[in-house]
C-alpha cells in the first residue's frame, strides 16, 4: 500500500496525533514508533515522504536516516526538540532533506508536508525529454542524473536543486530565489542551501574544493557553468 508520509516518532501520542490530523486533511498517513518498525513497515509499503525523529529509544533516527538511504530516495524531514547546530548539520549531512524544531503546530507541519508532496508531483508531471547540460545529463521522469554516462546517486532535494541550476545555465541564481523555488517554504535558512550545494559538488564536480560547474558568486549567489570554465 502506498502512503504520502509516514511518521517514526516514539512518542506515541505525537505520532498518532500527527497522523490523523494528516489522514483529516487528505494526506493519507501511517505511523511507527521505532527503527525495526519502519524497517518492517517499509518492506511491506512505499510512502512519499519521511517525518523522522532523531530519539528512537534503541537507535537514533540518526542511523535510521542512513540505513533508509542506502536504497531509498524520498525526501526525509528531520523533526526533533533538539537545537544544535551540530545536530541540524548532521541531519543534512547523511540525507535529511529538512529538519524541523519541536514544538510545531501541526498545520505548519502539514503546509510542509503538502509543499513537498507538490514539488514532487511536478518533478513527475515535467518535460520527458533528458536535460542535457555539458558533462551532466538529466533524466527527469526516471529521476536519474548522469556524468559523463555514470549513474550518480542524489536526494530528492539535490535532485530538485540540480535540475533547476541546470535549467538557467551561466545565470547567476540569488540565493533566495533557489530557496523560494527548490523550497518555496519561509522556514528554510541559506545552511540548508549550502549544504545541498557542498553536497551536489561532492558528486559531480571533479574536484568539489574547486568547483568548476556550480560556482560560487559572493555576496549574491551560485552560477551553473555547462561548459567548466578555465
Amino acid at each position: 500500500m502506498h502512503y504520502d508520509c509516514l511518521i517514526v516518532d516514539d512518542e506515541l501520542a505525537i505520532a498518532q496525533s500527527t497522523s490523523e490530523y494528516f489522514n483529516l486533511f487528505e494526506v493519507s498517513s501511517a505511523y511507527v514508533t521505532g527503527y525495526r518498525e519502519c524497517l518492517e513497515f517499509l518492506r511491506d509499503n512505499t510512502v512519499s515522504v519521511l517525518l523522522l525523529d532523531i530519539n528512537l529509544g534503541e537507535q537514533s533516527g540518526f542511523a535510521l536516516c542512513k540505513k533508509l538511504r542506502e536504497n531509498l530516495d524520498i525526501p526525509i524531514l528531520f523533526i526533533s526538540a533538539r537545537t544544535s547546530d551540530d545536530d541540524i548539520l548532521t541531519a543534512l549531512n547523511i540525507g535529511g532533506d529538512d529538519y524541523i524544531q519541536k514544538p510545531y503546530t501541526l498545520s505548519i507541519l502539514l503546509a510542509k508536508v503538502k509543499a513537498v508532496l507538490k514539488r514532487c508531483a511536478q518533478t513527475t508531471a515535467a518535460d520527458n525529454s533528458p536535460l542535457t547540460s555539458g558533462r551532466v545529463t538529466i533524466d527527469l521522469p526516471g529521476h536519474k542524473v548522469f556524468v559523463d554516462g555514470a549513474l550518480i546517486r542524489l536526494k530528492e532535494m539535490e535532485f530538485k536543486l540540480l535540475v533547476y541550476l541546470a535549467q538557467n545555465p551561466g545565470r547567476v541564481i540569488p540565493k533566495e530565489e533557489l530557496l523560494g523555488q527548490v523550497w518555496p517554504d519561509p522556514y528554510v535558512a541559506e545552511g540548508t542551501l549550502s549544504v545541498h550545494i557542498r553536497h551536489l559538488r561532492e558528486k559531480i564536480e571533479e574536484d568539489p574544493n574547486h568547483p568548476k560547474r556550480i560556482v560560487t558568486v559572493w555576496g549574491t549567489g551560485y552560477r551553473f557553468d555547462a561548459e567548466e570554465r578555465v
